[in-house]
């Protein structure tokens, strides 16, 4: 900013007008003034052309003699709510101006914010004793100089037709320089360079700056960055703006609206002057308004809500100066729009070169578009930003189709990338925990018409890490998606397709939906039999988790023949020591112990373990599973001494291999305590029962199955110990959650009342002993079957409690 309007010299001496020098170049303005009697004469030049204009005598007054008149204050209306921001307010008020000493404040923050509300009702409300306070619209040097301009005019009203405006500016300029106890509202400033040279010349007094900008202010005194408001306080102010009117009206729905808006107060100021102006439209339809027509709705506020000041305008003079500077960081933008408004990983950010990538990160934290956590080293952007991103508009330059799908595109491609190549390693579960935010995000924005190979990939590899989590119901969503994406776009034959629909049937298995899992497996098996042939590894892969369903159901008798048919094939289509072939000696051998046919099991396991050792190792986790399995025979067999010896050392060799938090490190724990209670020695196995759930607490999550599983065999272990007072506690605990995690009739829920019955009716309880029994048994029959190992145990438990109840009241055992 330029200040061409010297200060005069009290007594000057000027020239005849017809003997003035034209000294400065063609176009600028120079005033010649005569101290002759009567008022002054004063001549503008504009190149050969002179206008004689009158100044008043008070225009030689020197600035430092100038005293403001009263009412020069010039602040906007405030608005008629205002809410919060009490922090914001206290933070203003600390700064407390000093003699010689200017006092700077900038506060910043995203477009619609509340920044210049704040600096309104701050310079209103607050004791803050300046006099006068300016406001000055300060978005480009044009306005700066307009504002200083009234100011000049506001002291000195004669001044307004003799001096040009840039002659008032910096008459204003010269008065703020020589003055004390003022504030000045610069207004919006999108460049620091237009109020620098204003800033530099101040001697003292206050300026408060509303900027859009956050890393201009390195020498103010108070740097002051303005979030978003609290969810009470977004919702005060939605309420006051929407019930002005009508304070009867139906608010449904407004908490969630005011979320859904991400607590902006523009927005929120937007959506309730709408429904103010609307009183039978309620928040919740106008979320559905938002659903379906999000892009008008973005457009438009109330009949007196100035289009510039809508959600659809607010950000784009952000937008079209990020996009003059760097076209990549508006790209980059759109493609962070997909993905959760928190915690985005910088993986996330896209292909581009360090330098390039940097510094579109470092434009859009400058402009407050995003907002880096140093902690995380991740970053965040306003949800309605994000909203408003990746919502299509062709009348928006900023938004239009091909932009927007563009983006969408480039979210997905950054995703998969960012992907661990495995879902089952401890290593990478931080990172599929990070990103799985991001990849419900991109699942929700996106519909099944715009999803790719690429989309497909995503989702089928997450439902396998969730379902690897013991989180099966969401395994589900994202595998039944995938499984739809990739019959669309590949065909029912394709071999991902094939995988997709195996995949999804495990999940359904693994929540206790064994109808569909079954139905699903045997459809997989059909079609790549006819597809990839009777000995195709996948086919034969098939084949087993097929037989596993029909055990998870009980029904071992088609278990175990598919068992043995895989088993035959793959030693004769792999060899004897392909890892799945051993696998499947193993699943055998399982299957014969789950049928109580000890006798051919132990063998299975052994050989297993032989030849695992042999040509895997005995370090390999596969080695180390089917030690642990062989232990498991010997303790159902009652051969307690190698079974202990056999946990013992697997669990070291689990600690050591694969370290203290994998999850069968805690699966041998467990096992390892299972074998010492099973010996009578709960004197070790609670001990390690209660290490092992801390444990998985910590590792796995508390609703993990296997943290659910722990729990309840430390249950088992308290009961065992005749501490049923905290079995009790566990196994109701255990029940709940399984219940909530599981659902109702997850093979695991069954077990977790009929245990519970168990402690019941050890407790004396046979009332509640027995109605849990009886509706355990109903949905055991329902669910698995009335041939299913669980089914029979719970009828011989049901009928062991009607015995001692019914032996009881006739006096008999």
């Amino acid at each position: 900013m330029k200040w061409p309007f010297k200060k005069q010299p009290t007594q000057p001496q000027a020239p005849e007008p017809d003997a003035l020098p034209h000294t400065e170049a063609s176009g600028t303005r120079s005033i010649a003034i005569d101290t002759g009697g009567g008022d002054f004469l004063g001549t503008a030049l504009t190149g050969d052309n002179a206008t004689a204009v009158q100044l008043p005598p008070e225009a030689l007054v020197p600035a430092a003699d100038l005293q403001a008149p009263p009412g020069l204050d010039n602040l906007p209306v405030r608005p008629d709510t205002f809410v919060g921001r009490a922090r914001e307010l206290e933070r203003l008020d600390a700064a407390l101006s000093c003699a010689g000493q200017t006092v700077i404040q900038a506060v910043h923050g995203l477009g619609g914010i509340g920044k210049s509300t704040l600096a309104a009702h701050w310079a209103a409300t607050r004791p803050h004793g300046h006099a006068p306070v300016r406001w000055i619209n300060a978005d480009s040097s044009a306005t700066v100089q307009q504002g200083l301009a009234g100011l000049a005019t506001a002291l000195q009203p004669a001044l307004a037709k003799a001096l040009t405006a840039e002659a008032l500016a910096e008459r204003a300029a010269q008065w703020l320089a020589t003055h004390t106890g003022w504030l000045i509202v610069l207004d919006n400033v999108n460049d620091p360079a237009d109020i620098t040279g204003l800033l530099a010349r101040a001697r003292s007094g206050r300026f408060l700056i509303t900027s859009r900008l956050a890393t201009a202010w390195t020498n103010a005194t108070t740097v002051l960055r303005l979030d978003i408001l609290d969810p009470d306080e977004s919702l005060d102010l939605f309420t006051c703006i929407t019930t002005a009117q009508h304070p009867e009206r139906d608010l449904d729905g407004a908490a969630e609206l005011c979320k859904e808006l991400g607590h902006l107060p523009l927005a929120i100021e937007q959506a309730a002057a709408y429904l103010a102006q609307n009183p039978l439209t309620t928040p919740r339809a106008y979320l559905h308004l938002l659903v379906e027509h999000p892009a008008a709705m973005y457009r438009h506020g109330a009949a007196t809500t100035p289009a510039e000041r809508t959600i659809a305008r607010i950000w784009n003079i952000t937008l079209d100066r990020i996009t003059e500077l760097q076209p990549q960081a508006a790209d980059l933008l759109r493609t962070l729009a997909w993905y959760a408004p928190e915690n985005v990983p910088t993986t996330l950010t896209g292909p581009a070169d360090p330098p390039t990538r940097n510094a579109a990160l470092g434009l859009l934290t400058a402009y407050n578009m995003i907002t880096p956590d140093l902690a995380t080293g991740t970053l965040a952007v306003h949800r309605l930003v994000q909203a408003l991103a990746r919502t299509p508009d062709p009348d928006d330059p900023h938004r239009p189709p091909t932009l927007i799908h563009q983006a969408r595109e480039q979210a997905t491609a950054n995703l998969h990338t960012a992907l661990p190549t495995t879902w089952d390693t401890p290593a990478t579960w931080p990172t599929w925990r990070t990103l799985l935010p991001h990849i419900d995000a991109l699942t929700d924005h996106t519909t099944h018409d715009t999803d790719t190979p690429t989309t497909a990939d995503i989702l089928n590899r997450t439902g396998a890490f969730l379902d690897s989590q013991g989180q099966p119901a969401r395994a589900v969503t994202h595998l039944h998606r995938a499984l739809t994406d990739r019959v669309r776009v590949l065909g029912e034959d394709h071999p991902d397709t094939l995988a997709s629909r195996n995949n999804l049937a495990g999940a359904y298995r693994a929540a206790g939906d064994l109808g569909r899992a079954i139905e699903l497996y045997e459809q997989t098996l059909t079609d790549r039999v006819r597809v990839l042939g009777e000995d195709h590894p996948d086919t034969l892969a098939s084949r087993n988790n097929l037989a596993c369903a029909y055990e998870s159901a009980g029904d071992l008798g088609r278990a175990i023949e598919l068992y043995e048919q895989t088993l035959t094939d793959r030693v004769r289509v792999l060899g004897e020591d392909h890892p799945d072939t051993l696998i499947s000696r193993n699943n055998l051998a399982y299957a014969y112990e789950s049928a109580g046919d000890l006798g051919r099991a132990i063998p299975l396991y052994e050989q297993t373990l032989t030849d695992s050792v042999r040509v895997l190792g005995e370090d390999h986790p596969s080695t180390l599973i089917f030690r642990n399995n062989l232990a498991g025979a010997y303790r159902a067999a009652g051969d307690l001494g190698r079974a202990i010896e056999l946990d013992e050392q697997t669990l070291t060799d689990r600690v050591r291999v694969l370290g203290e938090d994998h999850p069968d490190t805690l699966t041998s724990r467990n096992n390892l305590a299972y074998a010492y209670q099973s010996a009578g020695d709960l004197g070790r196995a609670i001990p390690l029962y209660e290490q092992t759930l801390t444990d998985s607490v910590r590792v796995l999550g508390e609703d993990h199955p296997d943290t659910l599983a722990s729990r309840n065999n430390l249950a088992y272990a308290y009961e065992s110990a005749g501490d049923l007072g905290r079995a009790i506690e566990l196994y109701e605990q255990t029940l709940t959650d399984r219940v909530r995690v599981l659902g109702e009739d997850h093979p695991s829920t069954l077990a977790s009342r009929n245990r519970l019955a168990g402690a019941y009716e050890s407790a004396g309880d046979l009332g509640r002993a027995i109605e849990l029994y009886e509706q355990t048994l109903t949905d055991s029959v329902r669910v698995l079957g009335e041939d299913h190992p669980m089914t029979g145990t719970v009828r011989s438990n049901l009928a062991h409690a009607v015995a001692e109840r019914d032996g009881g009241e006739t006096g008999q055992l």
